[in-house]
């Protein structure tokens, strides 16, 4: 029997979707439920998996937009399995076995080149010079007999300063994942449909450090091996934030601006295909723990491949931490249809002025970009003030002066 697979859909709005990769060759037998393509959608990238066992055939090629609901292989379900050959590693090693003999009489036939003192070889006189010029021999022509450097040879050497030529300058073009070109499309979209502005302010990250000391050992003892990370302190100061500055948490609809009255917070992460924003929901109903074990729950997933269209959907605000790669300051832009978007940078110790005398702090800077059609400048710098003083006051404003109880210990 010829079993037809076809594309699944993604997600409701995805009409296509692209070979990204065959895991699989033409002929080979797969079982059932085996990973044999990973396929992009302008949203993520999903593995597909066989839906029986048998000899496959491709339908598609690597790079092909294909429709969903297009057949993209056939699999032969009567097919028997094969008998397994000798092992790779037996045939590798066949193969190398007469390769080796005839290395080891090729060694012991070639004649044994014997340099000469005077090939390539600097007087001493050259040499002083050649080092303190710093230059190495073997960039010098030797003038003398049988090419050795001479003393004028190092004198009259000249330090290269790089040239055009002699080196690589191959390219290569590859066509981008379909995922990769809606991130750019969106990025264009987002610089020239917004009236984008960002704002800037620094934190103290020293009473957030105090905390997490003291609480992280007991806090990962408690919850099952989940950390005590910076994420759960900004995404807790950002609901926060956006309670008290709701035009932040807002988005434009043509002409009208549509609230929310939940905070969906979209989280940056690193995965294997590039940047995924997956959404923490309702963060303003969760504890430290629970936006700490949903943000590391999206990040395996995003590392693993495994995210999903439904987890990347929606979002009414999001946090890029740049500063895991060691930025220091950045300008984020606006993810849309959102109209504000929190950038987080690296930690560095600086001198500031405490009570009138200079200590040195860890300190953090922080920008908000924002789509100033829908937020005004007091909204956003009191928005990122906002977020600044629950930062530095954590105690107070995020924990009710209560960190045990917070952190559920």
């Amino acid at each position: 029997m010829i079993l037809e697979m076809k594309v699944p859909s993604p997600g409701e709005s995805i009409k296509e979707v692209e070979i990204a990769t065959w895991l699989v060759k033409d002929g080979d037998y797969v079982e059932k439920d085996q990973a044999i393509a990973e396929v992009d959608s302008d949203k993520a990238t999903l593995e597909l998996p066989a839906e029986a066992s048998g000899i496959i055939t491709l339908k598609a090629e690597e790079g092909d937009a294909v429709a969903v609901g297009a057949v993209v292989c056939l699999i032969d379900t009567s097919a028997v399995k094969p008998s397994g050959a000798a092992p790779a590693v037996e045939v590798a090693k066949a193969v190398e076995a007469p390769k080796a003999e005839v290395k080891a009489e090729a060694l012991k036939a070639a004649p044994v080149a014997t340099a000469t003192y005077a090939s390539g070889t600097p007087s001493p006189a050259a040499r002083k010079i050649l080092d303190e010029k710093n230059i190495a021999p073997a960039a010098v022509t030797g003038t003398g007999k049988a090419g050795r450097i001479t003393k004028e040879d190092a004198v009259n050497a000249v330090p290269s300063m790089g040239t055009p030529t002699g080196g690589s300058r191959g390219t290569e073009r590859t066509k981008l994942s379909m995922l990769r070109r809606k991130v750019a499309e969106r990025l264009v979209a987002a610089k020239n449909e917004t009236a984008m502005l960002t704002t800037f302010n620094e934190v103290n990250m020293t009473p957030i450090n105090l905390i997490r000391n003291e609480y992280k050992d007991a806090f990962k003892a408690k919850h099952g091996g989940i950390g005590l990370g910076y994420m759960s302190f900004f995404t807790k100061a950002v609901t926060r934030a956006l309670k008290l500055f709701p035009d932040v948490n807002s988005m434009m609809d043509g002409d009208h601006k549509i609230a929310f009255d939940f905070c969906d917070i979209s989280i940056a992460v690193s995965g294997p295909k590039g940047l995924m924003v997956p959404v923490v929901r309702n963060a303003e109903n969760l504890t430290f723990r629970g936006v700490e074990a949903d943000i590391k729950r999206l990040a395996l997933k995003a590392r693993d491949g495994q995210i999903t269209v439904d987890d990347m959907t929606g979002g009414t605000f999001t946090i890029t931490n740049g500063g895991v790669f060691g930025s220091m300051l950045s300008t984020p832009i606006i993810n849309p249809p959102q109209s504000g978007i929190l950038g987080m940078h690296n930690i560095i110790e600086r001198p500031i002025a405490v009570n009138g005398k200079v200590e040195i702090h860890p300190m953090m800077y922080v920008a908000l970009s924002y789509d100033h059609r829908i937020i005004d400048g007091r909204e956003s710098v009191g928005f990122l003030v906002a977020v600044k003083e629950a930062l530095e006051n954590p105690l107070e404003l995020l924990m009710d002066n209560n960190p045990k109880k917070a952190l559920e210990l």
